[in-house]
């Protein structure tokens, strides 16, 4: 039997095959363009996630016995907006979970209709990467595309749309809309009317591990699959990487360092945190999660090698890092497109901070993996606030592919950091979805339970930490210092 999961990717989209054993069989990854029409904006057409997500899918089935292909499913980039007129064709690109158009509609959302109320209906506040603040966007600045808005989606729905013919989402990628009630697992119909959409505009909602329908029979038939291959609805990519390194027990975090990076905690019952730091979301298990989010993860080392460096090296460069000692003098603020934990500022940028004469490339090199770590440190210590004890977390993205980067992270937060038998991260993780909504097994946890192993612990180097305990208090002391002079620079 083979179970497949399709990642809806920011840049790419991953497609695994698994067997019963939770083996990856084989994987394929086909990129699309990433488009940038105007400073802080970023868009997709769905169409590209659709032809190269087809196109992948054949190229994995090349060679296997698609017979014994029994159920797909799905995991996404959360937030985006997907509309779609009443023939179904897509109204406007996709605007992203990274574009930072919506500050005004945010301003609103949070000060004029406030704060309490917002959190009151959805357990969250309003932030620039959410869809309903694209969403009030669209109504005031294209009006003649809201009006013919017949469907409003996610970028992973679209896919299992195209695929099944059900417009349908799950409850962890509906929670980052910022138009679910996700304490009570419904539609906030105090935001809807807000919003000025209604249900029908909207999928119908299924746990992340549920049937909604079987693969369209022209689309078997394209792909020379059985017509009674299930389509499982998957969830937000965060949830589902979560699933994918086994963090699905109540208390177990993960870290992902990938284009964004995530620190993830499970939970069996919601919560928020006071200050609505953290994201309060459905798990793709059924329960709730928290988790906190720097916008430029990996993409900050990624800009840093090849946009400055202009090098596709990114080992040599690592390897340089390492001969650099802890430098409590230099500092680099990730914030290349504005951040979301703890600031929730779209107008922050990132920042080399005391940089002198000695400074060499290896030590740039190293700051920038550890204002990342530092960044993500910011999400621990509203999770200690709460009185949630971490002592380990397991790691996945192409960021954990550097083990200097995990020794970083150990190091800054002070926990171990478990590698796991596979980094596939989301689109293993939809592959797991894949076979709970199958029926191979009952729960979400006893598929991870039986899938997921620990390969390597990285454990913090004690003189580090301390260290880094000091450059941490100094490094979250330069954001508010600078907040107002980000200002003055859009």
């Amino acid at each position: 039997m083979y179970f497949i999961g399709i990642d809806i990717g920011t840049t790419s989209v991953k497609i695994i095959a698994t067997d019963e054993n939770g083996n990856i069989v084989r994987s394929i990854s086909k990129e699309y363009p990433l488009s940038f029409p105007k400073p802080l904006w970023s868009q997709q057409n769905p169409e590209d996630w659709w032809r190269q997500s087809i196109s992948g899918f054949k190229e994995l089935l090349d060679g296997l016995d698609k017979s014994e292909v029994k159920a797909v499913s799905f995991s996404g980039q959360m937030h985006g907006m997907v509309t779609l007129d009443e023939n179904d064709q897509v109204v406007r690109p996709a605007i992203l979970w990274n574009d930072q158009r919506t500050e005004k509609e945010c301003e609103y959302l949070n000060n004029e209709i406030g704060r309490n109320k917002i959190s009151q209906w959805t357990g969250n506040v309003a932030l620039t990467g959410f869809t309903a603040p694209k969403v009030l966007w669209l109504k005031g600045n294209e009006p003649e595309n809201f009006a013919v808005a017949k469907k409003i989606m996610l970028p992973k729905d679209y896919i299992a749309y195209k695929m099944s013919g059900v417009f349908a989402t799950d409850m962890s990628d509906a929670s980052g809309t910022l138009y679910l009630d996700v304490k009570n697992r419904k539609w906030s119909a105090e935001m809807l009317e807000l919003l000025g959409i209604s249900e029908e505009q909207l999928p119908r909602l299924y746990e992340s591990y549920e049937v909604i329908g079987n693969i369209k029979p022209d689309l078997a038939e394209e792909l020379g699959l059985n017509k009674d291959v299930k389509i499982v609805i998957g969830g937000g990519d965060q949830a589902v990487a979560a699933v994918g390194g086994g963090v699905v027990g109540a208390g177990s975090c993960s870290l992902s360092l990938g284009t964004s990076g995530v620190v993830f905690t499970s939970n069996e019952e919601f919560f928020v945190d006071e200050n609505n730091g953290l994201h309060s979301f459905c798990h793709a298990n059924g329960k709730y999660h928290l988790m906190g989010v720097t916008l430029a993860a990996a993409a900050s080392l990624k800009w840093w090698v090849e946009e400055v460096n202009k090098s596709e090296d990114f080992d040599g460069l690592l390897n340089e890092a390492k001969e650099a000692q802890i430098d409590d003098s230099l500092f680099y603020l990730p914030y290349l497109m504005g951040e979301r934990t703890p600031h929730n500022d779209p107008n922050c940028r990132g920042t080399f901070i005391g940089i002198n004469m000695t400074h060499e490339r290896k030590h740039m090199t190293r700051a920038v993996l550890e204002g990342v770590a530092f960044s993500l440190r910011d999400t621990f210590e509203i999770m200690k606030e709460m009185g949630i004890e971490i002592t380990d977390i397991s790691i996945s993205g192409g960021g954990a592919k550097s083990k200097l980067w995990c020794e970083i992270i150990a190091d800054v937060l002070n926990v171990r950091v478990n590698k796991l038998n596979t980094n596939e991260g989301p689109a293993y993780g939809a592959a797991i979805l894949a076979s709970v909504g199958f029926g191979l097994f009952d729960r979400v946890e006893d598929a991870c339970c039986k899938f997921i192993k620990v390969t390597e612990s990285i454990h913090p180097d004690k003189e580090n930490s301390q260290l880094y305990n000091k450059k941490y208090e100094k490094f979250r002391k330069i954001y508010p210092t600078v907040k107002d002079l980000f200002k003055q620079l859009i």
